[in-house]
């Protein structure tokens, strides 16, 4: 009883180093079949197939997950396809592994640009400012993008909602 607390103390330290040791990740390079298939992806894509670069660069994920650079390129696909909602989702993938991936970070500003969701991709924007700790070519896109959208008329779709017309309601026949 006397040794409890002493053991406990113990025991919660050995619990933490122990814990910390595995939460810190290993620099693990990505697989070269992955970054082949990326570089095929790249051909394909700057050839204007966007199907068989799609192909590839999932096959380039099914082989190494850990591979950001596929989910971006995968992400500009559906930018490219007019699906921003997938291309923020794949972005968000890639800043998953890599927080501070500048691509990613601009790609899915434009993204959320291109959805409508301004304010958003202003919080991308500062970001990357803090990222890059001063003037970097994504920032500078970024921020034009945003510029840009500003400028145009938002355009929504306004709810009608239909009056009911007094008197042309038929009668109710009761039948005896």
């Amino acid at each position: 009883m006397r040794f409890s607390p002493a053991v406990l103390a113990v025991s919660l330290v050995f619990a933490t180093v122990s814990s910390a040791s595995f939460g810190q990740s290993a620099d693990i390079e990505i697989k070269p079949r992955s970054v082949e298939l990326l570089k095929l992806g790249e051909k394909a894509q700057n050839k204007g197939n966007l199907q068989l670069a799609t192909d590839l660069y999932e096959t380039s994920l099914a082989v190494d997950p850990r591979n950001g650079s596929a989910f971006v390129a995968l992400a500009q696909i559906a930018r490219a396809q007019k699906l921003p909602g997938k291309a923020i989702r794949l972005y968000r993938e890639a800043l998953i592994l890599d927080p501070n991936n500048l691509d990613a970070l601009a790609g899915q500003g434009e993204a959320l640009v291109q959805r409508g969701a301004v304010e958003k991709a202003k919080l991308n924007l500062s970001r990357l400012k803090t990222v890059c700790r001063g003037r970097c070519d994504q920032t500078r896109q970024l921020s034009s993008v945003i510029v840009a959208s500003e400028k145009k008329p938002v355009m929504s779709a306004q709810a009608v909602t239909p009056k009911p017309k007094v008197g042309e309601e038929k009668p109710v026949s009761e039948t005896p």
